[in-house]
């Protein structure tokens, strides 16, 4: 018997039974629908979150203070007090690939202006922030070296910060501004960036020198530092600037062969790298659970098809008799419950796109449904089928002919 006659009588047997034959595959319609849209949500979730490590900056590497041991002590990360502002000079010195560079400082403090007042990050950097952060000034400049070098009580407000304490569109440069009883001048707003990669608002953020801030708010030295943000020339060459960067730190800080580093170096491929992996981990899990309700569908397959194979005995006996072979109604019984696992695995597929689509569109959740999940979803609706399907395929394969016919 050809495969499409097997496939026709498939059809018709299903068919004799629409409720039946839907129930079925509603177990594995709702099973590939499940996993098509969590991994649709995991997919979505960890592109939205690597287009926003990128929209950080360009090609950046951060250098953030160490682990500081005082008498034994472990005083946790970022508390080194070793990192300072010559560390830049030295790798502006020795790392040629190091397109920009900016010293930085941060905190948090109450921003007030005249009535309105406002608890935002103040973020003291340097003068080739925005370049590291290909971040441009909407109103105003951006302090200069000089403002650095003297330590100048001059602001730049992110847009956020703008936008609740004077206003949103209004242009405040040349007004003054009170952190901790310092009067501050506004000389700058910076544009909107948006949501960070952790989801926190980079718009909610005051800048000023790190000059400033250590000694005008911190009243500390004003060399030292806890990050310094860099900018590598290219992407191609990330890994060797991040290389040379460590090595001139270990050498300025003195570190001998086989002590730690007392200081922390990330890029944004690392960045993405934790991200991408804990989203994965979670898009695996997610759908894991979803898979679930696929490996219920397959039973509920098996157990009607057995149901199918008891009410047709009679019909298997009497095609055994005029010549059909074991093997005939073993595909013939096979086909059946790969054509139920297969129809419900391709409707579910629609159904995960659609919603897919409607998490996007209603709730503003990014999803994105790759190629090869809806491949590994047909595919493992399909194995389903044919491994649910095999042992009452066989059952009815086995069946005396002469006890099916007298079967009642």
């Amino acid at each position: 018997m050809s495969i499409f006659m097997v496939l026709r009588v498939a059809l018709k047997a299903l068919a004799r039974n629409k409720m039946r034959t839907s129930l079925t595959m509603l177990g594995m319609i709702i099973g590939v629908a499940a996993v098509i849209t969590m991994v649709a949500l995991g997919r979505g979730a960890q592109s939205e979150i690597e287009s926003q490590v990128q929209s950080a900056g360009t090609n950046m590497i951060t250098v953030r203070a160490g682990n500081f041991r005082s008498h034994g002590v472990s005083m946790g990360m970022g508390q080194s007090p070793r990192l300072n502002s010559r560390d830049v000079d030295a790798i502006r010195e020795r790392v040629p690939d190091a397109l920009y560079l900016a010293a930085g400082v941060r905190t948090r403090d109450q921003i007030i202006a005249a009535n309105q007042n406002w608890n935002t990050t103040i973020q003291g950097t340097d003068v080739e922030y925005p370049q590291i952060r290909s971040w441009t000034i909407d109103l105003g400049t951006f302090f200069t070296t000089t403002q650095v070098q003297s330590a100048a009580k001059v602001v730049v407000l992110g847009s956020v910060v703008r936008d609740n304490l004077y206003g949103e569109g209004i242009d405040p440069v040349g007004a003054r501004i009170r952190i901790r009883n310092q009067s501050f001048q506004i000389i700058g707003v910076m544009s909107s960036k948006g949501a960070g990669q952790f989801g926190e608002d980079q718009d909610d953020v005051v800048f000023i020198p790190y000059s400033t801030v250590n000694k005008k708010l911190r009243g500390r030295d004003g060399t030292n530092i806890s990050q310094i943000d860099i900018s590598a020339a290219s992407a191609d060459s990330i890994d060797v600037v991040t290389g040379q960067i460590t090595d001139t730190l270990r050498e300025e800080h003195a570190l001998g062969p086989g002590e730690d580093n007392d200081f922390m170096v990330r890029t944004q491929e690392d960045l993405i790298s934790i991200v991408s992996q804990t989203t994965q981990t979670m898009t695996g899990l997610l759908a894991s659970i979803a898979g679930v309700s696929l490996i219920v569908g397959g039973i509920g397959i098996m157990n009607i098809m057995l149901v199918s194979v008891t009410e047709r005995t009679r019909e298997i006996g009497l095609r055994m008799a005029v010549g059909a072979k074991s093997q005939d109604v073993l595909l013939q019984f096979l086909v059946e419950a790969v054509v139920l696992s297969l129809v419900g695995g391709l409707v579910g597929v629609g159904l995960g796109f659609g919603l897919s689509e409607t998490l996007t569109r209603f709730l503003s959740w990014p999803t994105s449904v790759p190629a090869d999940a809806v491949v590994v979803a047909v595919g493992f609706a399909a194995a389903t089928g044919i491994f649910f399907g095999f042992y009452p395929a066989r059952k009815a394969a086995r069946l005396d002919p002469i006890d099916s016919l007298r079967f009642e």
